[in-house]
């Protein structure tokens, strides 16, 4: 009998979006059969702009906000994105009702030469497409030659080998998730590459007062993975240097605490402030504010001021 009810998943179209949105089609059916559950792709501005800067995923909505644009209209009944690309400061009339369990969110080193990061030569290349990784590549491997690499996983790891750079870096997650795990050379751990704010989760995003959508998604939200999410999300929003400042957070919940780390740096990776904080779970936005105001008696705002007048003077 074919159902009367339908539900509409909006995603980018990259072959690691389609995965993601996947997954959560699978677990919506399984627990509400009697729905349709349909995939609509999106493309967005990041998805068209292939010149965009280094580091231009961290800019506001470059990967979310034509998702969300359809999302209010009513095309779709929710939007599935890499809570890393998700903006830290999201409208009104949107609700993320879900955050994943996370998966691994630590970043890959990947070499078919070298066994490590600190194993890489002095002169070596290594490719990224992420201001955060470059920022901290250059503050404690200043001797590396760091490259520009874009695209999706399976593109980069092709031009690693097809343009003989020495090791990239990608994110755990998606290279598990498209089954690519095989490729990781070192898992770097976050005390010495914190990750992205959001790194390994999904958001599960909505319109604010839709109640239907809010029931069939709320049962894939990870209590743990929320709170650590909430809690890095409040860090960077207090924070708030805007795409061009490498600023991120990592959280866990770990034996009832929650522990975090923050970062703040110059593009250059000359100045890099590290804080380790812990608090309580259930205070994960006091928490990652608290991180957030002791990078900045630590002189952070000095940073993210010089950094932001520079951009508005150039």
């Amino acid at each position: 009998m074919k159902s009367s009810k339908s539900f509409t998943i909006g995603t980018r179209g990259s072959p690691l979006a389609l995965v993601q949105a996947h997954w959560v089609q699978g677990e919506i059916q399984e627990r509400f059969p009697e729905y349709e559950v349909r995939i609509h792709k999106i493309k967005t501005l990041g998805d068209v702009r292939k010149d965009h800067p280094l580091g231009g995923a961290g800019r506001k909505g470059y990967y979310t906000k034509e998702i969300e644009n359809e999302l209010a209209a009513g095309t779709i009944d929710c939007a599935v994105h890499s809570m890393k690309d998700l903006p830290s400061i999201i409208e009104s009339e949107f609700l993320i009702a879900a955050v994943t369990e996370r998966e691994d969110p630590r970043d890959a080193f990947i070499s078919d030469q070298y066994s490590g990061l600190l194993e890489l030569p002095k002169g070596a290349t290594i490719g990224t497409s992420s201001l955060r990784r470059l920022t901290q590549l250059k503050n404690f491997r200043p001797d590396l030659e760091i490259v520009p690499l874009r695209g999706n996983i399976d593109t980069r790891l092709q031009k690693m080998r097809d343009e003989k750079i020495d090791a990239i870096i990608l994110a755990v997650a998606g290279l598990k998730r498209l089954d690519r795990a095989e490729e990781i050379t070192e898992r770097l751990e976050p005390s010495l590459m914190v990750p992205a704010a959001g790194q390994g989760a999904l958001a599960i995003e909505i319109r604010a007062h839709d109640k239907e959508a809010h029931t069939l998604v709320n049962g894939l939200n990870h209590l743990n993975s929320a709170i650590a999410i909430r809690a890095e999300r409040a860090c960077v929003r207090r924070l708030s240097g805007g795409c061009e400042v490498p600023i991120t957070a990592h959280a866990v919940v770990a034996w009832n605490r929650l522990e975090m780390i923050g970062l703040v740096a110059t593009p250059d990776g000359r100045e890099l402030m590290r804080d380790q904080i812990e608090g309580d779970p259930k205070e994960p936005e006091t928490t990652g504010e608290r991180l957030a105001e002791s990078l900045l008696k630590q002189g952070a705002q000095r940073i993210i001021d010089q950094i932001l007048a520079h951009v508005q003077n150039r």
